[in-house]
């Protein structure tokens, strides 16, 4: 009987480690790899992922890049998540990573709703400047600029495209890269001035209640139907979801509205740090991590939601 009592001891405590191998992930699957591009709303999802990862026992590392070297490094295995691919904006910068499998695309996008386009202060659009149509009109008074956000940026290139291409009379005109704080500058200076300026904009993003602005029409065949509607997708390497699926379940759970991040972005971009703005966020939303965490387990397989309530002060 004691023997039948030992084998069955070993064979319960046996099975009890094999069990917590198998929810444990490998330890190369602790450290997260995100890329970030600089935007506030990219800075503000990637500060509630970290946190989130943070909270379930892994080590999170933000690395800075451009959109194409971002896809760049989930190609090749540097980065392990991008949550900023603005479709069908980026539709053309991704093409090459995508055609070969050299990223993965998750189905579910982490945001609907968004819109990505060109804009003018409302003032300028009851002056006449609506449409596409009307930028050249227009060319004298906007001193023939176009301002963009950072270099390599999949809506310059559209920019640079229409410009290269004189669609919309535009051949004259010339692009200004900065950044998006330093476009927004320029809005900010020419709202001052009541000067009329043509920008990209798009939501999310606290430029709609900052500015009084006007989507311009016409873009369809430039930056998609219905003002630039577009929706935001995770892209990983082919092979994370079935090398680290535990995260890969977080990411595939982890979607936003345009209210919670309008909500994030305005305190990023009063330059708060991202990590602590997603903390008070989370704390003061907690909710959310019903959907987010269900199915999801700390590194070490225990449980997810209680971990990162108690890392964000629950």
């Amino acid at each position: 009987m004691n023997k039948l009592k030992t084998v069955a001891g070993v064979g319960l405590l046996s099975c009890t480690l094999l069990q917590s191998a198998w929810a444990q992930e490998p330890e190369s699957c602790q450290q997260v790899r995100f890329a970030e591009i600089g935007w506030a709303d990219i800075a503000a999802t990637t500060g509630v992922a970290m946190t989130l990862t943070e909270g379930l026992g892994y080590k999170p590392r933000k690395i800075m890049a451009s959109v194409p070297i971002a896809f760049t490094g989930v190609q090749k295995s540097q980065i392990d998540v991008f949550l900023g691919y603005w479709a069908p904006s980026m539709d053309a910068v991704i093409e090459p990573f995508t055609k070969d499998n050299g990223v993965k695309v998750l189905p579910k996008a982490n945001l609907e709703g968004a819109k990505y386009t060109l804009a003018v202060p409302t003032y300028a659009a009851e002056a006449g400047l609506k449409s596409f149509q009307d930028i050249a009109k227009f060319q004298k008074e906007l001193d023939g600029k176009i301002y963009g956000i950072e270099p390599g940026n999949d809506g310059n290139l559209l920019i640079e495209k229409m410009i290269k291409d004189d669609q919309f009379g535009m051949g004259k005109f010339r692009m200004v890269e900065s950044s998006e704080a330093g476009m927004l500058v320029q809005v900010q200076r020419a709202v001052k001035k009541k000067q009329p300026v043509v920008f990209l904009g798009w939501a999310p993003h606290p430029m709609n209640t900052q500015f009084d602005i006007t989507y311009l029409s016409g873009g369809d065949d430039v930056f998609g139907p219905d003002y630039g509607a577009a929706k935001v997708y995770t892209v990983v390497p082919p092979d994370y979801e079935a090398r680290c699926p535990n995260v890969g379940k977080l990411l595939n759970n982890l979607q936003f509205s345009v209210e919670i991040e309008s909500q994030l972005m305005e305190k990023v971009l009063e330059k708060e740090d991202p990590a602590t703005v997603a903390k008070n966020w989370i704390k003061a939303n907690p909710e959310s991590l019903d959907k987010w965490l269900a199915g999801v387990t700390t590194y070490d397989g225990k449980d997810g939601a209680a971990a990162v309530k108690k890392y964000v002060g629950l």
